[in-house]
């Protein structure tokens, strides 16, 4: 029971790590339990991080049909993904796991560790239609073990006033050189030049992964000369005053407010941020963050999965699948993304969201060249090489350490992890 236990510990950990990179949560709901004790025809239990949305919301509505739908009611509990995480490992621990669950991608691996979920295709569920690079953070050892219900991710907004004034084409930026040189022209010009998030917990790593990605940067070698390279890229621009020294302490939420001031050439940040951006009062606009040598630089994807945790009453499945297969059809993912500001996982869904709003198309693209973070098998190791990677960027950007140095100790931290 000592290990038992221990392993319960260290999965919350993980789990509460991991979950910092919040694009869609909400306040929390300590009134949650879970029950797999309905019968079929029942009352099947859903959770969901989805507290801002009440029954009356498209989505509420939507969980509530997709019972009705498969011939039962839905009890629906919302939580932030923090809470929902760590309680749906006590509840399967306790034997009273909800019957559906969606949770944020990175935290399918540790529940798959904690052995928590059931394979897709032990279930029957069709994941074909989504693209490989989304349903990757659901992989584990060649299974996977949910279906995602959409993502998010990042991509440098800019000011397209500002800009202008510098005499910077967007469609030059091409490149790190390219997005360098337009930063010197912004600054030349008496404005300022980029803002993100290095923060020192999962949001810095988060918005450090697409340069890191970038510069064809491996997680298991941190220390690389292509490390080395994107660690060194944000010191220049910090250094240069490129970028303003607060990154170090800006989450995703304060740098976004600090392009917001229309003050900022380029902000990187997220999807989620699209609504916001429409209520910044002036001309903006979106461009994928570079690879080093051009393209567009992989970056992390964000989102959630639906899954089916495992229950003792295993006749629960037929039902469960069904529910999970209402949530996740393309009818339902076209609504369903909209409200979250998503971009669909298959392409006849994106196809479908670029028309009814042609300003997600560079969102698009940017899935489209997304990886998850524990995809590559990383699964719950991400964590103990995540940690040491922001650290190392805190280190480098306030000037304690060189960007090889700094990476050279979080490659040794991360090898003991």
């Amino acid at each position: 029971m000592r290990n038992t236990r221990r392993t319960l510990l260290a999965a919350m950990a993980t789990v509460g790590a991991l979950t910092a990179v919040a694009a869609c949560g909400g306040g929390s709901d300590s009134s949650a339990s879970g029950s797999g004790s309905g019968k079929t025809g029942g009352t099947y239990n859903f959770w969901d991080p989805y507290p801002q949305f009440d029954a009356s919301s498209a989505w509420g509505k939507l969980v509530a049909k997709c019972g009705t739908d498969a011939g039962v009611k839905v009890k629906r509990t919302s939580m932030d993904t923090t809470d929902l995480g760590n309680k749906a490992l006590l509840a399967a621990q306790q034997g009273n796991a909800p019957d559906v669950m969606l949770v944020d991608n990175p935290v399918v691996s540790t529940l798959v560790e904690a052995g928590i979920l059931n394979k897709t295709s032990d279930l029957g569920l069709d994941t074909s239609a989504i693209q490989k690079n989304i349903l990757g953070a659901g992989v584990i050892d060649n299974a996977s073990y949910g279906v995602p219900i959409g993502a998010n991710t990042l991509a440098l907004y800019y000011n397209k006033k500002i800009l202008a004034a510098a005499h910077v084409d967007p469609a030059s930026v091409k490149d790190w050189a390219s997005l360098t040189a337009a930063l010197q022209k912004v600054k030349s010009a008496g404005k300022k030049g980029i803002t993100f998030s290095a923060i020192n917990t999962e949001e810095g790593s988060f918005q450090f992964l697409p340069w890191f990605w970038g510069a064809g940067g491996d997680l298991t070698k941190l220390n690389s000369d292509k490390g080395v390279a994107a660690l060194s890229l944000w010191k220049q621009w910090v250094d240069g005053g490129y970028a303003p020294k607060d990154v170090l302490q800006n989450t995703q939420t304060t740098s976004w407010q600090e392009f917001a001031t229309g003050d900022y050439a380029f902000g990187e940040n997220g999807t989620w941020q699209l609504g916001n951006a429409d209520k910044a009062g002036f001309a903006y606009g979106v461009i994928n963050i570079p690879g080093q040598n051009g393209g567009s630089a992989p970056v992390p994807t964000g989102g959630e999965f639906v899954t089916v945790p495992v229950q003792k009453d295993t006749s629960r499945y037929d039902v469960s699948k069904k529910i999970v297969t209402c949530l996740t059809n393309s009818a339902n993912l076209l609504t369903t993304d909209t409200t979250l500001t998503y971009v669909a996982p298959t392409a006849a869904v994106q196809a479908q969201q670029v028309k009814q709003t042609p300003e997600l198309k560079p969102w698009v693209a940017a899935v489209a060249a997304a990886r998850g973070r524990t995809s590559d098998d990383l699964g719950t190791k991400y964590p103990t090489i995540s940690q040491p990677m922001w650290t190392a960027v805190q280190n480098a950007l306030s000037g304690g350490k060189s960007p090889q140095a700094a990476l050279d100790t979080a490659q040794t931290a991360a090898s003991k992890g």
